[in-house]
Formats: structure tokens, C-alpha cells, sequence
């Protein structure tokens, strides 16, 4: 199984989040990866689930919590990750001495997109149904999963979309709607069922939740902790999260 190209492209930009995978390979922690990988633990677990969410299956299996701040380890699609990575550093070294001038590397970095979208997960075209001057398209997660979103017809002609196109289905976390399992959702809205697998307080403001889905990836949402007090949530608790396809936005490789 070929990895996506979304994922290459992303490991290849950002050498310190394979680092982080080395260390937790080594280490079989989060909190001391992030450390020798130079990360706050918030931005090893954003990390964790920024790959996760692009790659086919799950890299980083977790356990929250214990001595040391939670157990880690490597999935069989994460050590493949690893030994790839190897592979590709060397052939960007011949990309760094085929570079005739430094400006050209300068244009390579300005036509690659980072995002402040928290969650960015990674998908196949499935269908696409025309809506006047919109279209519906419907993407296929792992494990089968279905994420729809809704963009004009214009912009399915300039992503080039068609079934089997692999894309990045990008939602602000404030877009999401967390529910009980079981409340009834707006007409044509998504609903992905998972558990609450962290909830981490802040000082003012919304509280940020992070809600693993069946097939490993990860959303982010964020919740006034008076609505989840309200509803009943807590860590571990399955939850839904409810978001319309017109607040998804989608991304394809260059």
C-alpha cells in the first residue's frame, strides 16, 4: 500500500514531527518524545493528530494519562512511516543539489499551504452530485467513513475533482457541534459518532475537545463548558459532532 501524497508532502515539510515518531518509538512516551523532539506535549498530541488524520490507518497508538503522561507507541503503519522517511531524506538531498539557485527552493516553499484549520483530514473523492451552482461531494475517510462537503461547481473544476481524487477536507474547530449519541441532526448536516478522548480547560474561553473517531482520526472540536456540563460530557464519553458540508473546505496536493 502506496503512502497517500498528502502525507509525503507533509513529512517532508515538516522533518520535526518524524522526529517526534523516532522518539516515541525510542521512548514510549508522549511527554518525553515532545521533549527531545523540541514540542510542548500540546503540540505533540496536535502533531499525533494532525499525521494520524492524514495518513491511511492510525501511526501513534495512545493512552492517556499514568506516569510520565501517557503511553505511546508506534502502529506498523508508523514504523513503515519512519523507514520511508529515510528513503525520502536522501533523495531530497539530490533535490537540494539539483537546485540551480537558492530562489528556486524560496518558490517551493511559497506554493505550499499551511493552514490554521485544526482539523485537516485526509479523504477520497467518493461521488459528486451537482446542486445548482453547487456541488455535494461526498468523501470516503478510512474504514469507510463518509464526510460530505459542499463547494461551488467552479471549484470542483479547479481542484480537478473527479471519484478517486485524494483531497484534504479542512474544518475550523469552532465549525463543529458536539451532541449525546442519538440527537437528531439538521437535515443534510454530517454526524460522525466517536468518544471524548481529551478535554483540555483554558483559563477563558471555550474549552477544546478532542474526539477520536472509529477509524483513528481525530476531531478537534471547541465547547463553552457550561453547554458541555449541560449535555453531560466528560472524557471517554461516546459523542456526536454535527457540522454542515458548506463549512468543509477541501484541499489537493499541487
Amino acid at each position: 500500500m502506496s503512502l497517500p501524497t498528502l502525507l509525503t508532502q507533509h513529512i517532508v515539510r515538516r522533518p520535526q514531527r518524524i522526529a517526534l515518531l523516532q522518539h516515541i518509538a525510542e521512548q514510549g512516551s508522549i511527554t518525553r518524545a515532545a521533549k527531545s523532539a523540541g514540542l510542548s506535549y500540546k503540540a505533540a498530541w496536535d502533531a499525533i493528530d494532525e499525521l494520524n488524520n492524514l495518513a491511511a490507518s492510525p501511526l501513534v497508538e495512545r493512552s492517556i494519562g499514568g506516569k510520565g503522561g501517557g503511553g505511546a507507541r508506534l502502529t506498523p503503519e508508523g514504523l513503515r512511516v519512519l523507514r520511508l522517511y529515510q528513503r525520502l531524506q536522501a533523495l531530497q538531498a539530490q533535490v537540494l543539489e539539483a537546485a540551480e539557485e537558492a530562489s528556486d527552493l524560496d518558490l517551493l516553499g511559497r506554493l505550499m499551504l499551511r493552514t490554521s484549520a485544526r482539523n485537516q483530514l485526509h479523504g477520497k473523492v467518493q461521488a459528486i452530485a451537482p446542486q445548482g451552482c453547487n456541488d455535494l461531494i461526498s468523501l470516503s475517510l478510512a474504514e469507510g467513513l463518509i464526510l460530505k462537503a459542499q463547494i461551488t461547481h467552479d471549484s470542483t473544476q479547479r481542484l480537478e475533482l473527479a471519484a478517486g481524487t485524494e483531497v484534504v477536507a479542512l474544518i475550523k474547530a469552532g465549525w463543529l457541534e458536539l451532541h449525546p449519541i442519538g440527537a437528531p441532526a439538521t437535515t443534510g448536516h454530517n454526524c460522525l459518532s466517536g468518544t471524548i478522548e481529551q478535554i483540555l480547560q483554558a483559563e477563558a474561553g471555550p474549552w477544546e475537545v478532542r474526539v477520536v473517531l472509529p477509524n483513528g482520526q481525530t476531531l478537534c472540536a471547541l465547547a463553552e463548558p457550561r453547554r458541555l456540563k449541560d449535555l453531560g460530557l466528560r472524557e471517554n464519553q461516546a459523542v456526536q459532532v454535527h457540522f454542515s458540508p458548506a463549512q468543509v473546505l477541501l484541499g489537493t496536493p499541487l
